[in-house]
């Protein structure tokens, strides 16, 4: 219930951003030497100087329809927070706890070790590269990951994501280009980030 009113609040932000974009008239033409309507000019055409003609910019053809269309396909809209390289890790490891920095347990698929200064702990991401991955459970994932794990190696523009029991456990995760995720903030959880 958490994530579905995070992702509502995110949509809802998204959407009045839209709007206040479109009714500030921030898709208006500015003012310019080649459009002297808009700057208050008369019109007065010179025979010597051939006119350019004004650069169209447009304004986005549908934003509910894309705020929808984010909603169906579980992406969230606008763009990215961080592109952020991310490694590996699963339980059997050297160094790995059962225990994340928080003092909760690691949960496969869901804990994230970020850096703490970007990416502060309590953090919910959504990282859409892992959408519809197999869960341990046999469920598909939803994207939303809860950065709970801090590390040693874990630097600016790095996430370390865990996957569970066992070197296999990282399988499903193989395929991602893990050179650059695609990390958006989504929230914050309090105490320890659900199972």
């Amino acid at each position: 219930m958490k994530r579905f009113l995070a992702c509502l609040a995110t949509l809802a932000c998204a959407l009045v951003t839209a709007l206040g974009a479109a009714s500030s008239g921030a898709y208006a033409e500015p003012a310019s030497p080649t459009n002297p309507v808009s700057s208050g000019q008369a019109q007065t055409p010179t025979q010597t100087q051939p006119q350019s003609p004004a650069p169209q910019i447009q304004p986005p053809s549908d934003p509910i329809g894309d705020l929808v269309t984010s909603a169906i396909t579980g992406a969230l809209p606008g763009s990215a927070d961080y592109y952020l390289k991310a490694t590996l890790y699963h339980a059997g490891e050297r160094g790995m706890s059962a225990l994340d920095s928080l003092g909760c347990r690691v949960v496969a698929m869901r804990t994230a070790a970020v850096d703490g200064i970007d990416l502060p702990r309590h953090t919910i991401l959504f990282i859409k590269e892992t959408v519809g991955l197999p869960m341990p459970n046999g469920a598909r994932h939803d994207g939303y990951w809860y950065a709970s794990d801090v590390g040693s190696a874990i630097h600016r523009g790095r996430i370390d994501l865990f996957t569970g029991d066992g070197a296999h456990s990282m399988s499903p995760l193989m395929p991602l280009n893990l050179a650059t995720l695609t990390v958006m903030k989504a929230g914050v959880f309090h105490g320890c980030p659900p199972n």
